[in-house]
């Protein structure tokens, strides 16, 4: 027991230590494609967010210490510390622990084996919890005057998008990476490469063509939500969402002569489909999987259970023989 309890404290204290360090790591990667709205620097996709929600699910919510240092680490990255800090560093803190909130009381399963887990990911830790980190952020940037009242929506929107998009990302693929195997049979192997192979080469082809290829990536999903469920789709889905971002943030490829504006509207519309193309339809196959090994077992019992009853019975025809007794004719 004594070493039980010195124990905690220090596995606390790496808990918080690893999750600030992966929270600033995430934000690092964040900011090397970034967009600039009215000076305000805005992240298409930012890790970070995804990062603290997997966290709180994985480790539990007592390690939001380790979210609040993450979040100071990159402001410090980015600018000077200041009150406008304080608003921007409750709310880095308060949305993960929002989306945490809302998914357990909604009964959410970190396994994401059911349809309703991913909708509830998306709908209450993605879309509604990033409300919070969004709208604080935007407020406090009106209130220190760094941002012009008149602003605030076009600074808003990106800013909420952004962080919805870390956690339709990266959470699933934090959630699901304990429980990737490795494929057990061969043939598995040979389809697994031929899809990294594929994707490889038409990813890139679609980001950086200066055509409007970029629906060529859904097939790529299907296929990959098809065969290898949620762990292929959703990294699948990361891959892409990663170079597209890049050649929006490099205006490359479709994003090459195109407005600001369009450009954050047609990249955020593509990372969006595809995340949900991921999560949705890995999660209704991963559904009729379970459901056909649950009829297949089922079945097996039954077979089971009548084998017994077959072999227990005390005549072979199912009718007993009467005794012949010395009053029988």
């Amino acid at each position: 027991m004594a070493r039980q309890d010195l124990r905690t404290p220090a596995v606390y204290v790496l808990q918080t230590l690893a999750v600030a360090a992966c929270y600033y790591a995430g934000g690092r990667l964040g900011l090397l494609y970034e967009l600039r709205v009215d000076g305000s620097v805005v992240s298409p996709v930012w890790p970070p967010t995804g990062i603290a929600v997997a966290s709180l699910l994985l480790l539990g919510p007592h390690v939001w210490p380790g979210i609040t240092l993450g979040a100071l680490l990159v402001i410090a990255h980015l600018t000077s510390l200041g009150p406008t800090s304080l608003g921007l560093l409750f709310a880095h803190t308060a949305a993960p622990l929002c989306a945490y909130w809302l998914l357990r009381r909604a009964g959410f399963r970190t396994d994401l084996g059911r349809l309703r887990d991913c909708l509830m990911l998306v709908f209450l830790g993605g879309f509604a919890a990033m409300l919070v980190s969004s709208t604080i952020a935007a407020g406090m940037l009106v209130v220190s005057g760094d941002l012009p009242a008149g602003s605030f929506r076009s600074v808003w929107l990106p800013w909420w998008v952004g962080d919805a998009m870390g956690v339709l990302l990266i959470t699933p693929a934090l959630l699901v990476l304990p429980r990737v195997r490795s494929p057990a049979h061969w043939s598995r192997w040979k389809e697994a490469v031929g899809l990294a192979v594929v994707a490889g080469v038409v990813v890139p082809f679609a980001t950086q063509s200066t055509g409007s290829l970029l629906f060529s990536v859904y097939p790529l999903l299907i296929w990959a939500a098809l065969r290898f469920e949620l762990p292929g789709s959703i990294l699948c889905a990361l891959f892409a969402s990663v170079l597209a971002t890049a050649a929006a943030t490099g205006r490359e490829g479709p994003f090459a002569y195109v407005s600001d504006t369009q450009i954050m509207i047609n990249l955020h519309a593509f990372n969006a489909a595809a995340a949900l193309t991921a999560l949705l339809l890995s999660a209704v196959i991963t559904e009729q999987h379970n459901t056909r090994r649950s009829v297949e077992l089922a079945c097996q019992e039954l077979v089971e259970v009548l084998e017994h009853l077959t072999a227990g019975e005390p005549a072979p025809h199912g009718r007993p023989q009467r005794e012949e007794g010395p009053g029988a004719r």
